[in-house]
């Protein structure tokens, strides 16, 4: 498989940056989107020339590091996956790939196709965490009865890996989705009610702080999601949201 692919170059954060045109050639099938990358980088190097750099850890679709814009879809055209999980036999040979970082004010461009989204860790400073003591000799689980459409809603919403997928596909480059899915996580269990109206509180104003835009129900990050989290998370924060703040009226 021979592609040709137009990949964002940017030396640094104070660069312009722009895009570059690069060939590869026979690239297998079978090879994942970052294997076809490392052939690139390999190329490059050897070729004395500067290789592209891109995030990547896992590679198993558990970290949420690989934050790639690839044809105008956040990691790519496949659903449910991440970056490091799509194949090359989603393309065609002699295929045109653009590739570029993800589009969003709150995640500047380090370099080339890394961004920085320590805004998402800030969010998570914030609140998203539980002061309860849940390690050593505490009460077993079970002596807590949950039921079951909570418990796994609250799973479900835990899966979220904080890609910024959702970020980079939203018009209006929110993070409702992201800040939903963490806040939904304890608000549905017992250990996360004990600060849960303060959580939501600082959580959604550090975001504010962090510059993401509004949400605007058009669903693209659902549609986006490589973990599929559902926008009913969104519902759910904003009725934590909406509780806390009758509340501190009070």
């Amino acid at each position: 498989m021979d592609l040709t692919l137009k990949i964002w170059r940017q030396k640094s954060a104070n660069d312009k940056g722009s895009m570059m045109t690069y060939n590869v050639t026979g690239i297998s099938d079978h090879q994942s989107f970052f294997e076809m990358l490392d052939v690139l980088n390999e190329d490059l190097v050897a070729k004395s020339e500067v290789p592209i750099a891109f995030d990547h850890d896992c590679r198993e679709g558990i970290c949420g590091m690989c934050s790639l814009y690839i044809n105008g879809e956040a990691h790519g055209p496949g659903r449910g996956i991440t970056t490091c999980q799509l194949h090359m036999r989603s393309f065609n040979d002699g295929d045109t790939i653009y590739i570029e970082p993800w589009r969003a004010g709150a995640f500047p461009v380090i370099k080339d196709l890394v961004v920085d989204r320590t805004a998402f860790d800030r969010i998570m400073q914030a609140g998203g965490f539980v002061s309860v003591n849940t390690s050593g000799n505490t009460i077993d689980a079970n002596a807590i009865p949950i039921p079951k459409f909570d418990a796994d809603r609250s799973f479900d919403a835990a899966a979220c890996i904080g890609c910024g997928a959702c970020v980079a596909t939203c018009k209006n480059a929110s993070a409702m989705l992201f800040v939903s899915a963490k806040v939904a996580q304890l608000a549905l269990l017992p250990q996360g009610r004990v600060e849960a109206s303060t959580r939501v509180q600082k959580m959604v104003h550090q975001m504010d702080l962090e510059g993401f835009g509004s949400c605007t129900n058009t669903g693209a990050c659902e549609v986006e999601c490589p973990k599929e989290i559902s926008l009913e998370n969104i519902a759910i924060m904003n009725r934590e949201y909406l509780t806390a703040s009758i509340g501190s009226e009070e």
